[in-house]
């Protein structure tokens, strides 16, 4: 197995750190003792992958100082060139630790672990929440990799669109009384989807993209009532 080929490199950087080490005590590919501290795990693989991880996660049952190794440079491990920062971040909330070995088996230790306690980023939950109060019904399938989400913003630009469609072109102030969206300014001037065009100083018009695309969302305006 290629992962064999990790045990000794690793055996050497902690036997360097002075701990006494032997492969394949019970269910685990390393341990390392030292002294009366928590003894060190190491699982070995070859790549890093979701096994690794849930036998690392398996280990935290025998103790809390348990690492993943695995070997990086090129051909090796993808996932970690492309999505380290994610990588790590997840083993921080996992608690478990990581020693990467290279193509000349120089280990290096990237992260000890530790035990981890979660900071909530209020905004980001405040966003969360304010989307989830917003947006009319439940239109969006849990799991689907849609990239035109019905967002309750698009909700608010397509209440504005239909509203353009009807009346050709308004003054900002009359479309958001008409529509019920506050929010109707900052959407016509930013025309993100680019449906709107500005005919002069605070008046637009639907732009022919916004005509063409109106239809598409037709399912989706008929449960979309002027909010109050």
């Amino acid at each position: 197995m290629p992962e064999v080929d990790l045990y000794a490199p690793v055996k050497q950087f902690l036997e360097d750190q002075g701990y006494a080490v032997k492969g394949e005590i019970g269910a685990c590919d390393i341990v390392a003792v030292r002294g009366d501290e928590e003894p060190v795990v190491v699982e070995l693989k070859e790549r890093l992958n979701l096994a690794l991880v849930l036998q690392a996660v398996d280990r935290l049952g025998i103790s809390e100082a348990v690492y993943i190794a695995f070997r990086i440079g090129k051909g090796q491990s993808a996932s970690w060139r492309s999505r380290s920062k994610e990588v790590k971040r997840l083993l921080r909330r996992l608690g478990l630790g990581l020693l990467t070995v290279s193509a000349s088996d120089r280990v290096t230790p990237v992260l000890d672990p530790t035990p981890y306690r979660p900071r909530t980023n209020t905004r980001r939950r405040e966003r969360l929440l304010k989307e989830f109060a917003e947006r009319v019904g439940d239109p969006e399938t849990g799991g689907s990799p849609s990239k035109q989400r019905l967002t309750s913003y698009r909700q608010d630009a397509l209440r504005c669109a239909r509203e353009l469609s009807d009346a050709d072109v308004l003054k900002v102030s009359d479309l958001a009384a008409r529509t019920g969206v506050g929010r109707a300014g900052p959407i016509l001037r930013d025309n993100h989807y680019g449906w709107f065009e500005r005919v002069k100083l605070g008046h637009y018009s639907l732009s022919p993209k916004g005509q063409a695309e109106l239809g598409d969302w037709s399912e989706a305006l008929d449960g979309l009532a002027p909010l109050p």
